[in-house]
């Protein structure tokens, strides 16, 4: 299938690399114009060059609500309206709880959560008003109804939202909040026909986790604990959160969908002990 959201306006933060860049590209293929959020302007600059005048970047800091509110305020000025969400950035750290310093907690659960709380914040309260203004949610009510979407926003969380790692307190607290935070969206803009939804994904290859595979055995544990024996590229996330977009998934809100090969069903990979292995050996 093709055009699935032909004519419909996206924000996705974190949009330079990784999962936000294959989601930003996605979507443009898709029939989407999208604008891209990130502190990486020449990533931003980049994906502008490649996708034309489908694409808009600005700098975005999610842990600013100013840049958020921004970011939302491009979207409407520049093509019009705003129908998705992608809230994507983020990032991680390793310590024990006990040697964590709160400055670097704080960091990270700023840009996991608090970021996510923005953009859901303000692109809901968007689509919300966008509903009122047209007369409704975009849905049809009473049994047997159906309907294309008032809106849909898509939050990227973690396996480690459902699945503790050790020296991971900060991230996994932060997943997890999401995940919460995510039921909470759903259940507040659902009358306005704003669906809200969560992504998990397990072990993706990435330029944010690429530094893994410089560490000998690290990533053979976590393909050893995934049943489907491999980690994930970036497209097959966007491909998730594509169909969380369209109408595909108009009668799917508050909903976690695991992107991690099975992975939940194992354990984490004990990142701390392997490093430790690993210097202890010299290599």
């Amino acid at each position: 299938m093709v055009n699935r959201i032909a004519g419909k306006v996206a924000i996705v933060t974190g949009a330079a690399s990784g999962i936000g860049r294959a989601v930003t590209r996605r979507f443009v293929d898709e029939g989407a114009r999208v604008v891209g959020g990130d502190v990486d302007e020449e990533g931003l600059a980049a994906l502008a060059a490649e996708l034309g005048d489908s694409f808009a970047g600005a700098r975005c800091d999610v842990t600013v609500e100013a840049d958020v509110a921004a970011l939302v305020e491009l979207a409407t000025s520049r093509f019009g309206r705003l129908d998705i969400a992608v809230a994507n950035a983020g990032g991680g750290t390793n310590a024990e709880i006990v040697d964590h310093d709160f400055a670097e907690w704080r960091r990270v659960v700023d840009l996991c959560l608090h970021g996510v709380f923005l953009t859901v914040k303000h692109a809901g309260a968007a689509m919300r008003a966008a509903g009122a203004a047209g007369g409704g949610s975009g849905g049809s009510g009473g049994s047997g109804g159906s309907g294309g979407s008032g809106g849909s926003i898509v939050t990227i969380a973690s396996l480690n939202a459902v699945q503790p790692g050790r020296g991971m307190g900060a991230y996994c607290a932060a997943k997890a909040g999401v995940v919460a935070l995510t039921e909470v969206a759903a259940m507040e803009l659902g009358p306005a026909g704003v669906r809200v939804n969560s992504v998990a994904p397990g072990l993706v290859r990435t330029s944010a986790t690429g530094p893994m595979w410089s560490l000998p055995g690290l990533v053979d544990e976590y393909i050893d604990n995934t049943p489907l024996g491999r980690f994930a590229e970036p497209d097959e996330v966007a491909s998730v959160v594509l169909f969380l977009a369209s109408d595909e998934a108009g009668f799917v809100s508050a909903s976690l969908y695991g992107v991690d090969g099975g992975a939940r069903t194992r354990r984490y990979p004990d990142l701390i002990g392997t490093a430790a292995r690993l210097l202890g050996s010299g290599a």
